[in-house]
């Protein structure tokens, strides 16, 4: 218990200073990296880096690097009192997400890296992920969205 606490508060922490939209986004990477056929622990969040989060017309943008650590769990095993477990994987994920304006808001586009961190920090891996990003950013905007008949019917009114 005396281990949990610190850990509990930290999450907490972490989690307190973040939108919903990050929360999120780290929820969907996490079952992303978990999803994966090579992964057979369960990860932890462990730092959120470099978090973006932009609004335009079409909708908001979302990017941030987050870090894993593993767990002590399996991932198909009973999942309880998972500790991170020291000097193993700390993989980086970048995640870039856009979405609409609505009340519950959906998934325009999205992508997602993983891999060790000095995997994300070779230059044509780090290029890719930019030019990605900003291709997921541009969701939503221009001659991509759905013209629905009367959608623009009141955004004018007649020249006088």
């Amino acid at each position: 218990l005396a281990l949990w606490l610190p850990l509990a508060l930290a999450v907490a922490a972490v989690a307190a200073g973040q939108s919903p939209l990050q929360r999120r986004v780290v929820r969907d990477v996490l079952e992303y990296f978990h999803g994966r056929s090579n992964v057979q622990f369960l990860f932890r969040e462990r730092e959120l880096d470099g978090v973006v989060e932009r609004e335009d017309p079409s909708g908001t943008f979302v990017q941030l690097r987050l870090g894993l650590a593993q767990t002590s769990c399996r991932k198909r095993g009973p999942q309880r009192q998972c500790r991170v477990m020291e000097n193993r994987r700390k993989p980086t994920c970048l995640a870039c997400y856009k979405f609409d304006t609505s009340d519950v808001p959906k998934v325009l586009d999205k992508y997602h890296n993983c891999g060790p961190a000095h995997h994300l920090a070779v230059k044509e891996i780090r290029q890719r992920d930019e030019a990605e990003c900003r291709a997921v950013e541009e969701a939503g905007k221009g001659g991509d969205t759905l013209y629905l008949p009367g959608m623009f019917a009141f955004s004018r009114g007649l020249p006088a």
